[in-house]
């Protein structure tokens, strides 16, 4: 038996198949999509990924999902992927993209035990940057509706949640200090250190950003445009800051660690200010590191979320739980005012990579893909 989805979609079932595939209900999933691929290692983002339309939708398999992407997160990262930083035995051509969140469109017969079709989900893995991609339902996410908020938490928000939770160790009245304070990953940082009852201190680079830091509970913004963060620190915390949340890298990294008191940490989880270079790095001023933390008995500690899969669902959990009860701000920039403005579609991922490298974002830089209404879901 076979049944045909409307007229140039895809055969669905066919009854050989129907053991590890289970039905489209009638949606109409068509034969070829549209997704980004790394043709070309470089940091370089328009060099090195390519935009391809006719790419054959992928079936999943007995545990997996077919989702149907409505939103894709942007990443600082997505161009150390596509300079191979993160894995150099994986060559070109291969996708990109590491979050996305979606509806099922279609799923294996054993992974019909948990999810069903229509259902939004969310996930972190390879390939979100494509109209539909296949995710193990193992590490599938359900959200409660398809809203970018909730992608904002996948990557970033669980990142600063489980690094200030396993490394930075808050405590009530402990100032932390949070650069890119305004950006994806630091809106959480500062929120979670207010809700462990820190003392927070951000740096963002306009205005506008320091508005949106005292909204969600910033003590001490620093426009570094307008403001010397240097002088700022020494001046009003003379005595330092016990934890620095720190993306930047360069001058302000140097600057973060000449700013820590004694027994303070670090947390490096980037170095936005290297990304584009060559060698993927910002130089540093690492001669006299080792005496500066033993100076103050400092730590350095580098954070990288793949090492923390383990404490992956909880931290979700508790982030959608705090989201839930109106406890946290998930800032989503769709584009509004970049120059071409809302990202929307595979094709402005290129403008949204983009719009990243010239810090403007406040919040979660996120990409929509509209979907044509050619479905009964």
């Amino acid at each position: 038996m076979l049944r045909l989805a409307a007229a140039g979609a895809r055969a669905i079932v066919d009854m050989s198949y129907a053991r590890h595939f289970l039905d489209f209900q009638g949606s109409a999933i068509p034969r070829t999509m549209q997704k980004l691929v790394v043709t070309r290692l470089s940091p370089n983002f328009h060099e090195a990924v390519t935009l391809r339309r006719d790419c054959p939708v992928p079936l999943p398999g007995d545990g997996d999902l077919l989702v149907r992407n409505r939103f894709v997160g942007i990443n600082a990262s997505d161009i150390n992927y596509s300079a191979g930083r993160y894995d150099p035995s994986v060559k070109p051509p291969f996708d990109i993209g590491f979050e996305g969140i979606g509806e099922v469109v279609a799923l294996g017969l054993s992974a019909s035990a948990r999810y069903t079709v229509g259902q939004a989900v969310a996930y972190v893995a390879p390939g979100s940057f494509a109209e539909y991609t296949v995710v193990p339902a193992s590490i599938a996410i359900p959200a409660p509706s398809v809203k970018p908020e909730y992608l904002t938490m996948l990557v970033s928000g669980t990142t600063a949640y489980i690094s200030l939770k396993e490394l930075g160790e808050l405590s009530e009245g402990k100032k932390v200090l949070v650069t890119a304070a305004a950006g994806g990953t630091g809106q959480f940082a500062v929120q979670l250190a207010k809700i462990a009852k820190c003392h927070v201190v951000g740096t963002c680079s306009s205005d506008e950003k320091s508005a949106f830091l005292k909204s969600v509970g910033c003590d001490r913004p620093i426009n570094y445009r307008t403001e010397p963060v240097e002088t700022v620190l020494k001046q009003e915390y003379p005595e330092g800051v016990d934890v620095v949340y720190e993306s930047v890298g360069g001058a302000m990294f140097d600057l973060a660690v000449d700013a820590l008191a004694t027994k303070g940490c670090l947390i490096i989880i980037g170095f936005i200010s290297g990304y584009q270079s060559p060698t993927g790095l910002s130089p540093v001023k690492t001669g006299a590191l080792p005496a500066k933390l033993l100076k103050k008995s400092a730590s350095l500690r580098g954070f990288f979320l793949n090492h923390y899969f383990s404490k992956y669902q909880a931290a979700m959990e508790h982030l959608l739980e705090l989201y839930a009860r109106g406890d946290l701000v998930c800032e989503v920039d769709l584009g509004h005012l970049a120059p071409d403005g809302r990202f929307i579609g595979l094709e402005s991922v290129f403008q949204a990579v983009d719009y990243m490298y010239t810090g403007k974002n406040i919040g979660k830089l996120v990409v929509e893909l509209p979907h044509a209404v050619n479905s009964k879901l």
